[in-house]
């Protein structure tokens, strides 16, 4: 490693170009199989349900080209190689089930107006999903290959390394002894934490980690409405009600929301999947947990 190659040097700069130029190619390849199974009762004695489940797996090599998420880069690592950035979509979700059960209370439905609608005429109905997590990619966060682009580069991967634990890493020379960082006599790099399985790729390494190889929580959720109806005539009702999101108020560091496809937000950039960050892994405490929301519903039917 000794006698860094050069950074590419700025062959426009004559032409007015200062800075670094960043392109955006439009070229991506992606894949996506799935199998699908639905399972649905029918109403009957006041009761219906409906189940679902999907397996399927998303492969791509640049899911977010203009930077839409912090989970997964948004430049390749390498440009003469996009099939080197081949990896699992930052949209897989391998496994994905639910079960919606809907129950009507009508145990004085032949009964006068006041036991009907005031102790009756209930409806019930829950949700349960579970869905496989969002997979993120480990970044060192240096500018490991050398090419000049400031969205850093991936990790080592040490594959008997602890799954959760990252390090750093300390630069040697030919004769073993801790040199500088950027030194021109750097020969390696040696992991400070030899346990861990993402080790930070110094200058001039070679980054083998590959993109989204990092499991977040999965979303494993029941929501629940309750609804009240009052018939004032044969074709008109009142209804209201709750809807109850995470009615178990379960802690779950998606990535996402529960219930929407608009991504869980950062408080923070994506620093919980730098190596070497003493936060390291720890997307607790920097996504929202979805905690247990209440939603009133009240609507006039005719």
């Amino acid at each position: 490693m000794t006698n860094y190659p050069a950074s590419p040097s700025n062959s426009y700069g004559q032409y007015g170009f200062g800075s670094t130029i960043t392109a955006y190619h439009p070229i991506g390849n992606s894949k996506y199989n799935g199998l699908s199974f639905q399972l649905n009762k029918r109403y009957a004695k006041n009761f219906s349900y409906m189940t679902a489940f999907t397996w399927s797996h998303a492969l791509d090599d640049s899911t977010a080209t203009v930077f839409s998420t912090n989970l997964t880069p948004r430049r390749g690592q390498d440009f003469g190689n996009l099939r080197n950035d081949w990896a699992s979509s930052a949209l897989d979700r391998r496994l994905r089930f639910t079960f919606t059960p809907m129950y009507d209370v009508k145990v004085f439905d032949k009964r006068g107006w006041m036991m009907k609608n005031i102790v009756s005429n209930w409806n019930l109905s829950a949700t349960y999903t579970y869905q496989s997590p969002a997979y993120a990619t480990v970044q060192s966060g240096i500018d490991s290959n050398l090419n000049n682009d400031s969205a850093g580069d991936r990790a080592v991967v040490n594959p008997a390394g602890i799954a959760t634990l990252s390090t750093g890493v300390t630069p040697i020379n030919n004769s073993g002894a801790t040199v500088a960082a950027g030194s021109a006599s750097i020969v390696g790099y040696v992991a400070q934490n030899s346990n861990a399985r993402y080790i930070q790729a110094g200058l001039g390494a070679f980054a083998n980690a590959g993109r989204n190889t990092y499991p977040l929580h999965p979303i494993d959720n029941v929501d629940l409405q309750v609804l009240k109806r009052l018939s004032i005539t044969e074709r008109t009702r009142v209804e209201f009600g709750g809807q109850f999101s995470n009615v178990l108020n379960h802690p779950q560091w998606t990535g996402d929301l529960l219930n929407d496809v608009y991504p869980n937000q950062l408080n923070n950039t994506r620093s919980f999947l730098l190596t070497g960050n003493p936060a390291f892994g720890r997307f607790d405490q920097f996504y929202t947990s979805n905690s247990r929301t209440l939603t009133v519903i009240a609507r006039f039917v005719f």
